[in-house]
Parts: C-alpha cells; sequence; structure tokens
C-alpha cells in the first residue's frame, strides 16, 4: 500500500510534526533566555568597564619593597593582582589562585603568605616584600645566589615563590635538616622537580650563617 506524502517524515523539505515541535521548544527556550537576562549583564559583557566602576575604591597605605605607596583599590582586588596588574611587579607568580602551589609567596611584616588569597585592602599600613625587593642593587640575596649556584630551578616559574618561602623558612628556623625543610617548603610547588637543588641551597645558606 503506497504512503500519503505527508505521513513520510523522510522526503527532504519536510518535517514531520514531532521534529517541527523539537524547533519550537529550541526556539522559545532561546527567546525566554534572553528576555530573563538583565540589562546589567547584558551591558557588561559590552563593556566590562561598566562592572568596574560599580565598585567603590577604597584608600590603602603599603610599603612594598621598602617604597611607601598611597593606593586607591577596589576592595575584591587581591594582594596578588594589585602588584601584578597595578604595581607591575610581575615577579610574583599567579599559579593555581588557590593557594596550593606557592608560586605568589610574599612575605608581610616578614611573614610569608599566599598572595593570591589575601586582599589588598586587609594589608593597610604593612610592609610587602616581593621577590624584586631581596637584591640590594645589583647584589642577589644569599638565596638567590645558592639557588644560582645549585641550579635550583628549570623553568623558573616557581622559582619567585620558592626563593621568598626558602627565605622565610630559614629566618623561622626550620631549616635545621632536609627533612625539616622539605616539610617546610612543602607549600611550593615545582613541576620540573627541582627539590633536591632547593634543599641543598636552603642548607647551603643556613650552615653559611648569612643572615636573611
Amino acid at each position: 500500500m503506497s504512503q500519503a506524502p505527508n505521513e513520510n517524515p523522510s522526503r527532504p523539505g519536510k518535517k514531520d510534526k514531532h521534529e517541527a515541535r523539537r524547533d519550537f521548544l529550541k526556539q522559545s527556550s532561546a527567546l525566554m533566555a534572553l528576555a530573563l537576562i538583565p540589562p546589567l549583564v547584558v551591558k557588561a559583557g559590552e563593556h566590562d568597564e561598566a562592572i568596574a566602576g560599580l565598585f567603590e575604591k577604597m584608600p590603602l597605605s603599603l610599603e612594598i619593597n621598602g617604597k611607601a605607596y598611597q593606593l586607591s583599590v577596589e576592595p575584591r582586588v587581591t594582594l596578588l593582582d594589585l602588584l601584578r596588574e597595578q604595581l607591575n611587579l610581575t615577579g610574583t607568580k599567579k599559579g593555581c589562585d588557590h593557594g596550593q602551589c606557592g608560586a605568589c609567596t610574599v612575605h608581610v611584616n616578614g611573614q610569608r603568605i599566599n598572595s593570591c588569597l589575601t586582599l589588598a585592602v586587609m594589608q593597610e599600613g604593612k610592609k610587602i616584600t616581593t621577590i624584586e625587593g631581596l637584591a640590594q642593587g645589583d647584589t642577589l640575596h644569599p638565596v638567590q645566589e645558592a639557588f644560582i649556584k645549585h641550579d635550583g630551578f628549570q623553568c623558573g616559574y616557581c622559582t619567585p615563590g620558592q626563593i621568598m618561602s626558602a627565605v622565610a623558612c630559614i629566618r623561622e628556623g626550620h631549616a635545621g635538616s632536609p627533612e625539616e625543610i622539605r616539610e617546610f617548603m612543602s607549600g611550593n610547588i615545582c613541576r620540573c622537580g627541582a627539590y633536591d637543588n632547593i634543599v641543598a641551597a636552603i642548607t647551603e645558606v643556613k650552615q653559611g650563617g648569612h643572615i636573611v
């Protein structure tokens, strides 16, 4: 028995009622989603600066690498982003951005912290030291020299954070043995696996009695 033309779903240019219904639902859903998007979001997609303008900036006084700064920052800005994006101190690296790799390690009032996990406004009046602040002119810090001597890096991306943690590790009195060094440097990840050389560098500085 022959089949009526409108009952054959395989005919080119023809859609059965189920396919037509699916198309209608897709189009309706898309239109509904577009209608529900707040105008502010649409505008933000076109102008990112408009969103930034919604955050009131706050005054912030810091001392960074011995230099006083009077800044104006958004309350949501991390110390890491302030250093890199606003002050161009790019030696401090952004790695995981979750406080797990240690690439963003800096010193705040002499204590090491992950700068990606703290807001800049929380550091009001404090002294910040980054990797750029360790050397004295052309004279490298003893830990920097030891890292070079012992080849404590390969790609070098984690090196600033490793050095900042190494300085703190020695200052804290946690460099008494290779095992202790590994324990108190465990928050800094080196994907190249230069750990043995890093431990050797820290050990040399510690045993040499250098003031760090």
